[in-house]
């Protein structure tokens, strides 16, 4: 009986530069010099200045909904920046806000009914006639108390030696607020910082979210690739045999469940905030846990010079149906966000990034190409009906991710036809 050590096979050359995608089979060349990044900067206003941003972001939000609420009695969803200003900019002016602030008002409500005939026109909220479609056209867009509003530089300056920033509110600029961030972060800000900034209140804090706009370094030509399969017991699994479990998440995430039951069945105020909190501390340690597995990945292909391959694993919910008892643990699936923090990473890195089709990987014997369901006897094991490879399922489906990134990435840098 064969076993894996036999498909370590030689590494290839490929022509061309760029970053490669596939989607659906289909392979399509993407070029990028820019990579966008979200660095979060907590704020830490004293006791005057607190108050102050309290009754701006509320009172910002309010005007939100008047101006939409106007608009869409007036044009529907159809509403525009020049249209909204025309109806709404006096209004604005007579509430007490300023210019600046009042042409970013008008700017968050044109721009998140954008947004909505977007997911309107992409089918994200149902077929024409559907309920939760009706709903979302009969009715303004609403925002939130407490939703972010953006700063531009006319209303926003930072003072990066004194960690400090001056902002716009209801009662007049307020200076040297303090903030806190990382030493990367802060030193990223100054040198790479772009456009505008939201200001952000959560858990009775306040943050501000700025975008920093980073070169993109210089792809290398991978001598390989390193095949990624992703997964619930086994969050990730490269086709070198590096085995990522999420055994201690899912045991995490099961006393989690656990905890959450008996805080919900008492029913109470202080129950209801307390399972707010734990939700959004299991959200943070799951990303936590993404970020450590992809940093690795991504470190092990920078260090040997190769690239990195996924499964396109887009609209797996739609796709699988499990049982009753497996939905919660299907919905808490990872699997998108280490995905995008791969991609990104291996994008700061130089490390080449590419998708491949992600059907009959578990299934499909990378010696002989023997594909069939009987070939995966139980979850964890993988035995080919014809040839006799035998391994863990998951390394076999992370080398065949790696094959078929091969066999991609030489397709996409394949030289333009010569003209007849």
């Amino acid at each position: 009986m064969g076993s894996l050590g036999d498909l370590s096979g030689p590494g290839f050359t490929h022509r061309g530069d760029g970053w490669r995608t596939s989607n659906g089979g289909s392979h399509t060349c993407v070029r990028s010099v820019i990579v966008k990044l979200v660095l979060q900067v907590k704020l830490v206003p004293d006791a005057i200045q607190a108050p102050k941003l309290k009754r701006t972001l509320p009172t910002v939000n309010e005007a939100a909904n008047r101006v939409s609420t106007t608009g869409f009695q007036r044009f529907g969803l159809k509403a525009s920046v020049r249209e909204l200003r025309k109806l709404c900019y006096g209004d604005l002016k007579a509430w007490g806000f300023g210019a600046q602030a009042a042409q970013h008002i008008i700017k968050r409500v044109a721009d998140a009914y954008t947004t909505l005939r977007a997911n309107l026109r992409a089918g994200n909220f149902g077929p024409e006639g559907s309920k939760r479609r009706g709903r979302a056209e009969s009715k303004p867009v609403v925002f939130r108390p407490y939703a972010a509003h953006t700063y531009d530089d006319r209303c926003l300056s930072w003072n990066y030696d004194a960690q400090t920033v001056s902002i716009w509110t209801l009662d007049g600029r307020v200076k040297n607020i303090r903030f806190t961030c990382s030493p990367e972060a802060l030193k990223a800000l100054p040198e790479h910082r772009q456009g505008e900034s939201d200001l952000v209140f959560r858990d009775g804090k306040w943050f501000l979210i700025a975008t920093i706009d980073i070169p993109e370094p210089e792809a290398f030509n991978p001598k390989d690739f390193v095949g990624v399969d992703r997964g619930i017991v086994n969050l990730a699994t490269t086709s070198d045999g590096d085995n990522h479990q999420g055994r201690r998440l899912g045991r995490y995430r099961r006393w989690q469940a656990r905890k959450r039951a008996e805080i919900q069945a008492k029913q109470t105020r202080s129950a209801k905030q307390l399972l707010k909190k734990r939700a959004k501390k299991e959200s943070r340690h799951a990303t936590h846990v993404n970020h450590k597995v992809a940093k690795t990945v991504v470190a092990v292909a920078q260090r040997t010079e190769r690239g990195i391959a996924l499964e396109e694993l887009q609209g797996i919910r739609e796709r699988v149906t499990v049982s009753r008892d497996q939905r919660a643990r299907l919905s808490s699936w990872p699997f998108h966000q280490l995905g995008a923090f791969i991609a990104y990473k291996a994008k700061r890195a130089g490390v080449p990034y590419i998708e491949v089709d992600p059907a009959y990987t578990s299934q499909r014997c990378p010696r002989c190409g023997h594909t069939e369901r009987a070939n995966r006897p139980t979850r964890d094991t993988f035995r080919c009906r014809r040839c006799g490879l035998a391994g863990p399922a998951d390394h076999v489906a992370g080398v065949n991710v790696r094959d078929r990134a091969r066999s991609a990435w030489v397709f996409v840098n394949m030289p333009d036809p010569a003209p007849a």
